[in-house]
């Protein structure tokens, strides 16, 4: 494929997931480090910013899921998950899940005017750990850590 072939890179089997993994990944992890920073400084706007990038994550990932099914049934035509694939998936399913709550817990302290538990960070930081182990497998199977 061409790099400038504007086509194939739209309509290549995987192409979307591959970009748009990019988004929810890095606006989860720079929120957790703002939302980090705001508690330990005390600092209103840096919370602020992680909740602006929450919600922009969240908003990221239910497309990087969806493209992440799609390319699974248009490449493998849909065929039983095994090995890194599978692994994938329920590390992305996960990561999802754990990007949504974190969101839904701001949005609801946010509305409530209440104060965010602490423990939220330990939520955030599993989020990030989740989504290094999915990206790592991610780029085994896109042949970028010398996978397949």
């Amino acid at each position: 494929m061409h790099p400038l072939d504007l086509k194939a890179a739209l309509f290549a089997s995987h192409a979307q997931h591959v970009v748009l993994v990019h988004f929810p990944i890095a606006l989860f992890i720079i929120a957790f480090f703002f939302d980090a920073l705001a508690q330990r400084l005390n600092r209103h706007e840096l919370a602020e910013a992680a909740y602006c990038n929450l919600l922009a994550s969240a908003v990221f990932t239910v497309p990087s899921i969806l493209t992440g099914l799609i390319a699974w049934q248009w490449a493998l035509e849909g065929h039983k998950l095994k090995g890194i694939l599978l692994y994938h998936l329920v590390s992305a399913l996960c990561s999802g899940v754990v990007i949504l709550l974190s969101w839904l817990l701001h949005f609801r302290v946010r509305r409530k005017a209440v104060t965010a538990p602490s423990w939220r960070l330990v939520l955030e930081l599993i989020g990030v750990l989740l989504l290094i182990i999915t990206g790592h497998l991610g780029g085994f199977l896109s042949g970028v850590n010398g996978g397949p």
